[in-house]
């Protein structure tokens, strides 16, 4: 006698003996869920986009402040006078060799003593007394929020007013 041969028979959906329980989603439901994931990234990129700009801005702003208040400390510990550059046609602050860039969405301005201005920029200079030779800078978004910081030419203090814009 030969081995024995077994067939097992499953059920099936055709035979419509067992049924199963699993089911997939259906053409509209995909669609749908597409549609929504399309709208929520059709509102979040533009979102994001503009976050990501005002938090440029906010940087490099908080980065002018730095600079300037760091050449006032540095004149007063080193006894001897430094010079913040400001080039407006570049959107460039500078003290030493740190730098705050601005977008080109940023209109800088300078407001400084013409004695101690050169080459097109213009250059707020700290006094090892604590003096300055004042002036400031104004920092204009498009969209018209400005930040206007002012240094104090007796004392040499670093003053922001950010105007309308709560940044």
């Amino acid at each position: 006698m030969g081995p024995r041969v077994v067939t097992v028979r499953t059920p099936t959906s055709i035979t419509g003996i067992k049924h199963s329980t699993q089911r997939g989603f259906t053409l509209v439901e995909i669609v749908a869920a597409m549609t929504v994931a399309g709208l929520v990234l059709a509102i979040a990129v533009p979102q994001s986009i503009t976050f990501y700009q005002s938090l440029q801005y906010r940087s490099a702003v908080r980065e002018t402040i730095g600079l300037l208040n760091s050449a006032r400390y540095a004149a007063v510990a080193q006894g001897a006078a430094r010079d913040v550059l400001i080039s407006p046609s570049d959107r460039v602050v500078t003290f030493g060799d740190e730098r705050a860039e601005f977008a080109d969405n940023v209109e800088l301005a300078a407001h400084s003593a013409k004695e101690v201005n050169r080459d097109g920029m213009g250059v707020i200079r700290f006094y090892p007394d604590g003096g300055a030779s004042g002036g400031g800078v104004d920092i204009t978004r498009a969209g018209g929020n400005s930040v206007v910081i002012a240094v104090d030419w007796l004392v040499g203090r670093v003053t922001v007013d950010f105007g309308n814009d709560d940044d």
